[in-house]
């Protein structure tokens, strides 16, 4: 059983910064794809980033692309989403994912999920 445990969410103004992590039960990036999905009130969660198992290539939802940063430290088994340029439509439950796919945009194509990190981005 894979379990993901998300930290690193908080207030914060527009335009400011903050840097998610993910922390991994094992060494499971081999093995699955990470990726960092989000949901905000009213609205289904949405996928944000996803870096592939193996190869680590990256994948960005337009919307964050050039603002957002997807990485892993295979040592410390731990993913982590640098956040720049934060806007209020940023703000959302964070949720760390894992899935058995090569790779994959889709939440619903990830099998294990993270209980959610809180990022408000607010003035």
């Amino acid at each position: 059983q894979v379990q993901l445990v998300e930290s690193g969410g908080g207030l914060v103004q527009p335009g400011g910064s903050l840097r998610l992590s993910c922390a991994a039960s094992g060494s499971i990036f081999s093995i699955y794809s990470m990726g960092w999905h989000r949901q905000a009130p009213g609205k289904e969660r949405e996928f944000v980033a996803a870096i592939t198992r193996g190869t680590g290539s990256t994948y960005y939802a337009d919307s964050v692309k050039g603002r957002f940063t997807i990485s892993r430290d295979n040592a410390k088994n731990t993913v982590y989403l640098q956040m720049n340029s934060l806007k209020p439509e940023d703000t959302a439950v964070y949720y760390c994912a894992a899935s058995r796919a090569a790779g994959t945009t889709s939440p619903k194509r990830y099998d294990y999920w993270g209980q959610g990190t809180q990022v408000t981005v607010s003035s």
